[in-house]
């Protein structure tokens, strides 16, 4: 049963690119899409937690904007920092379902009970995940991976079901 929720933002939420103006302006483009993944897992009861390597206002915000909670920046080595956070939360690594794409996510990937990557993650960073998404990064794929756990959880209902309850 997962009980926790981690994600990346870049890479994940965003197709990894990061824009900048000549003003220095930083920008990055999330997909609406994902925030229905927020959604579902609130409705599921399931806390989410951004956690990132990077330490930008715009990831600040996007939280903000979503009511996401649970956010952590600048973390580089997201493995113990999950351990800190399963003691947090009541619940142990095999209970956490996390998506992440990159090298800085590997070692969290191979020690959580359910571990994704987008479609777009390097191939050697697929192999032993529990789930690939068809969606590539900055396209869906935090809202793809939320249906997938949803599914996981209740492979009886759909995401319409939980709609309709109140």
């Amino acid at each position: 049963m997962i009980k926790l929720v981690l994600t990346d933002i870049d890479g994940v939420w965003t197709d990894g690119g990061m824009y900048y103006d000549q003003t220095g302006n930083e920008w990055k483009k999330f997909n609406t899409s994902d925030s229905w993944g927020v959604w579902i897992f609130r409705k599921l009861n399931i806390p989410i937690v951004i956690m990132t390597g990077e330490d930008t206002e715009i990831v600040k915000r996007r939280a903000k904007k979503l009511d996401v909670d649970h956010l952590y920046m600048g973390v580089k080595d997201k493995l113990s920092k999950a351990k800190e956070l399963c003691a947090i939360f009541n619940c142990n690594l095999q209970q956490v379902a996390f998506i992440g794409d990159d090298l800085n996510d590997y070692e969290l990937l191979s020690h959580v009970g359910l571990s994704a990557v987008p479609s777009n993650s390097p191939d050697y960073l697929k192999n032993g995940r529990d789930y690939v998404t068809k969606k590539k990064g900055g396209e869906g794929a935090f809202r793809e991976f939320a249906e997938f756990v949803f599914k996981q959880i209740n492979p009886d209902l759909t995401i319409i079901d939980l709609l309709e309850r109140k």
